[in-house]
C-alpha cells in the first residue's frame, strides 16, 4: 500500500528467493546496491521498522493482519470498477452482472488480476507442481477420467484445460460423460458437476442408474425387475445418494448464468470438474451485435468456457456435435474440420476427442461392440485412436479388454 513498504518488502522477498539471510544489515546492503536506499529513508528507516514490532512470536498474526487489509483494499477497487461500469449505460446488464460477479469470485478466492510475474517465482510454482505430480502413484497429474486408454495420453483431465468431445448424433456422447461422471463421482468420490441442456435431470439421473446398477434400461423404465434385481438395484442406489455428483438441467442456459454457477459450485461444493451437454444449445444472449450470428456466438461461448476453465483451475469438458460432412466421409470417423459451427472450437480447446463406433454404421462388421475414442489434438500429449467396449444394453462405454498392446 506505501510505495516505501513496497521497496522495502520487494528487497527482502529478492534475498529470500536467493536464500540469503534477511536482517537489518542485509536488507540495508541490497537497497544500497539498487540505488533505493535513500528513496526509502535511509539506514535509520530501517532501524525504525525493525522497533516497529517487539517479538516475532506473533508473526503469524501480524501477517493475517496484512492479508485482511489487502482483501479490503481489493474490495474497494472491485467494488470502484462495478460502480464505475454500473454508470455506463452502454453495457450490457447481464454482461455487467457477471463482472460483477467475476472480481467478488477473485477476492474471496485470492485469485486477484496477477501482474507480471519474473522466472523466478513461475520456476518455483512449476518445480512443486512437478513434485505433486510425483507423489500421485498413478503417474496422472489430473483428474482420473476412468479410462486407462484416454488417461495414458492424457494424464488426467488438467486444470484450467477445455476439453471437447464431439460426435454425431446417437454416437454416444452422453452415454460417455455419464460413464465418466460414474468413474469420478461414484467410484472415486471426485465431486463433478454437469450442465445438461439436452436432458431433464430425471432423465439424465434415470439413464447413470442404468450404468451404475448394470440393469437393462428397459426393465427399469419399465419396473418389471427379477428380486434379485430389486436388490442390486436397491445395494447401489446407496452408493448413488453418497456421490458428490451435482446436475443442472436449465434450458438454453448462457455463458453468464453457467460462470455463475459453476464459481458457486466450486467455492460452496469443492467440484473438481464441470461437464456440459453440450455447446450448440447454449444460449447466445448477451453477446451484443453479433447474436443473431450462430458463428460468432459459438465462437465466443467457447472462448469464455476456456477462460472460465483458466479462471477456475479445473478441467471443463463440453460436448460438441460435428457437421454433417462426416457423414459423407467413406470412413466416417470425425476429424477436427468436422467441428459444427465454428473453427474457433478447435482453437479455444486444449483437448478434442471425437467419439466413433463402427458397428453405428455397418451392422455386419466383425465387432459392433467396439468404440474408439480419438484423440484429434492434444496439447500436452500424443494423439490417436484409443479402444473402448461399447455395452449398448447399459448404454455406456467400459475400457477396451483386449491386450494392452492391442489398444492402437
Amino acid at each position: 500500500y506505501n510505495p516505501v513498504h513496497r521497496t522495502v518488502y520487494k528487497a527482502i522477498e529478492d534475498l529470500s528467493h536467493e536464500l540469503k539471510p534477511i536482517d537489518l544489515y542485509t536488507v540495508t546492503e541490497r537497497l544500497k546496491s539498487e540505488g533505493t536506499l535513500k528513496e526509502v529513508g535511509g539506514a535509520p528507516f530501517l532501524a525504525q521498522l525493525t522497533q516497529k514490532v517487539g517479538s516475532a512470536a506473533h508473526v503469524e498474526f501480524h501477517a493475517k493482519i496484512i492479508a485482511q487489509k489487502y482483501v479490503q483494499r481489493e474490495l474497494i477497487r472491485s467494488s470502484t470498477e462495478i460502480q464505475r461500469k454500473a454508470y455506463d449505460e452502454s453495457k450490457d446488464v447481464t454482461e455487467l452482472i457477471g463482472f460483477a460477479e467475476q472480481e467478488i469470485f477473485r477476492v474471496a478466492e485470492g485469485h486477484v488480476k496477477r501482474s507480471v510475474q519474473d522466472s523466478k517465482s513461475v520456476l518455483a510454482k512449476t518445480l512443486k507442481s512437478i513434485e505433486e505430480a510425483g507423489k500421485n502413484k498413478d503417474s496422472f497429474s489430473g483428474v482420473p477420467s476412468g479410462f486407462v486408454g484416454i488417461d495414458r495420453e492424457t494424464l488426467g483431465w488438467q486444470p484450467s484445460d477445455l476439453v471437447i468431445l464431439a460426435a454425431r448424433p446417437a454416437m454416444g456422447k452422453t452415454a460417455f460423460t455419464l460413464t465418466m461422471a460414474r468413474n469420478m463421482a461414484v467410484d472415486q468420490k471426485i465431486p463433478i458437476a454437469m450442465f445438461s441442456l439436452e436432458m431433464s435431470n430425471v432423465q439424465l439421473v434415470n439413464r447413470l442408474l442404468v450404468n451404475v446398477c448394470e440393469i437393462s434400461g428397459e426393465k427399469i423404465k419399465s419396473g418389471q425387475l427379477a428380486p434379485y434385481e430389486w436388490s442390486q438395484l436397491s445395494l447401489k442406489m446407496n452408493e448413488l445418494y453418497g456421490a458428490p455428483f451435482y446436475v443442472d438441467d436449465t434450458p438454453s442456459l448462457s455463458v453468464f448464468e453457467l460462470r455463475t454457477k459453476a464459481r458457486r459450485l466450486v467455492r460452496d461444493y469443492g467440484v473438481k470438474m464441470i461437464i456440459i451437454d453440450y455447446l450448440q444449445l447454449m444460449s447466445g444472449s448477451g453477446y451484443g451485435k453479433n447474436s443473431d450470428n450462430r458463428v460468432n456466438v459459438v465462437s465466443d461461448i467457447s472462448r469464455s468456457l476456456k477462460i472460465m476453465a483458466k479462471e477456475l483451475n479445473i478441467p471443463v469438458l463440453v460436448c460438441a456435435q460435428l457437421a454433417r460432412t462426416t457423414e459423407k466421409q467413406a470412413n466416417h470417423r470425425p476429424a477436427l474440420a468436422d467441428l459444427r459451427e465454428s473453427g474457433s472450437i478447435e482453437q479455444d480447446a486444449d483437448v478434442v476427442i471425437g467419439l466413433y463406433r463402427d458397428g453405428y454404421y455397418n451392422r455386419e462388421c466383425e465387432n459392433p461392440n467396439l468404440a474408439e475414442a480419438i484423440v484429434l489434438k492434444n496439447r500436452k500429449g500424443e494423439v490417436g485412436p484409443v479402444k473402448l467396449t461399447w455395452l449398448p444394453e447399459y448404454t455406456a462405454f467400459a475400457p477396451y479388454e483386449g491386450r494392452y498392446d492391442d489398444e492402437y
